[in-house]
């Protein structure tokens, strides 16, 4: 069990009060705060050893190089892969699955190959995808999920053929908080045609949940570090190793060479293969910290705190008059984040006036665009949640809630 006093204590930015009104921060899903001990990482970097990583035989830069390789190593343990070599650091989920899109899939895919991707999906896993499929003639069929945000495993039947090369797909909705059964699926894709890869959007699972990517058992995994406390700007690509090899890099310049003549390069292998020019060295190093922290709590203590703060909001949040929720209501189906709308008033206002009395949430299409318009909404309001997030967060919620009703009404 989480003790929230004390993880709260750990978050300097929950100290900050706006006119004496304390901060309820109710937006981890864009981005989560960051405890002192990931601060204190990134000030260790910049004070204690500054350097670049691998080019330096003196002791800070070997520091440096130490603490960059710790960090992979950590991240490796944590998502449950034994081999750190498959952990690719970019700068960001999105950076991540451009990669596949270009290193892989540009390569692998012939005109009138078939991808499939729900409609639920986040932008970074939905562009890249529509846009190199208009430029190489890839044909994109779309996964629906039904009213209550599910998807259901049987439209794979149809919607997986021999054309179909890959099937890119979200674990968590940044909008409906909807967890999908990636085991399940992945099994079911690999069944129907075992040469269709599967490339899992975990940026919002691996921050929130247990994650081993083996038991998935897909090809591809990518998340953020700055989802889970760590620093921005950094991202992980998992991935298996021979697919990573037979692959050429997204990006070329410093670092990833073996070898340079006038005529050919050489390539490192993988991961620094696709690490090319000096890296975000504090980010990943934070990122170590903010594995650390994680996994001292246990990601099922992290889990069954969530399960707890979503059960409670829905609970108040059903009470608030003219609120409708979206997505699963079923708790074991549903991650930390419940997107509505308010008959009163606007996204875009509930949100500026939650922001009068320190009530942090996001409003718009959350980069899940084609999400909304298939439900006919142009912006929902959405909270998120994570282990700081205690009740009191919530009552603040619905009594801002009140007040935009009364504001509009």
């Amino acid at each position: 069990m989480i003790d929230e006093k004390k993880i709260r204590r750990d978050f300097p930015i929950l100290s900050r009060s706006t006119g004496g009104k304390p901060l309820t921060y109710l937006d981890s899903a864009a981005t989560s705060l960051k405890p002192q001990c990931v601060i204190d990482k990134l000030n260790d970097y910049y004070t204690k050893y500054t350097a670049n990583i691998f080019r330096g035989i003196y002791k800070i830069s070997e520091t440096a190089t130490a603490e960059y390789e710790r960090a992979r190593r950590k991240v490796a343990e944590f998502i449950g892969v034994a081999n750190a070599d498959e952990v690719v650091f970019t700068r960001n989920t999105s950076e991540s699955l451009n990669l596949i899109a270009y290193s892989w899939a540009r390569k692998a895919l012939k005109p009138g190959d078939h991808i499939v991707v729900p409609v639920m999906e986040h932008h970074s896993n939905f562009v890249p995808w529509q846009q190199m499929g208009k430029e190489f003639g890839w044909h994109i069929d779309i996964w629906r999920n039904n009213e209550q945000g599910l998807l259901d495993i049987k439209d794979l039947d149809t919607l997986i053929t021999r054309r179909t090369k890959l099937l890119t797909i979200t674990s968590v909705s940044n909008v409906l908080g909807t967890i999908n059964p990636i085991t399940a699926i992945v099994k079911k894709v690999k069944a129907i045609n075992p040469h269709c890869l599967v490339v899992v959007d975990a940026a919002q699972a691996v921050p929130h949940m247990p994650v081993d990517v083996k038991v998935w058992n897909a090809d591809f995994v990518a998340f953020s570090s700055h989802k889970m406390l760590g620093p921005t700007g950094v991202g992980v690509l998992w991935g298996r190793y021979e697919l990573f090899e037979r692959m050429t890099p997204f990006l070329y310049g410093g670092e990833m060479i073996q070898e340079v003549r006038e005529d050919m390069s050489l390539f490192k292998h993988t991961p620094h293969k696709y690490e090319a020019g000096t890296p975000h060295i504090a980010g990943v190093i934070g990122l170590g910290a903010a594995v650390d922290y994680l996994a001292a709590i246990g990601m099922t203590a992290v889990r069954n705190h969530e399960e707890k703060i979503v059960s409670y909001a829905m609970k108040c949040l059903r009470n608030v008059v003219g609120l409708t929720m979206y997505g699963p209501t079923n708790l074991e189906q549903k991650g930390g984040v419940i997107a509505f709308t308010l008959k009163a008033a606007h996204a875009h206002d509930v949100s500026q006036i939650l922001d009068d009395d320190n009530v942090c949430i996001r409003s718009g299409n959350h980069c899940a665009m084609p999400l909304h318009l298939s439900m006919n909404i142009h912006a929902t309001a959405r909270a998120s949640f994570y282990i700081y997030t205690t009740k009191s967060d919530i009552d603040a919620l619905v009594t801002g809630l009140e007040k935009v009703i009364t504001v509009f009404t």
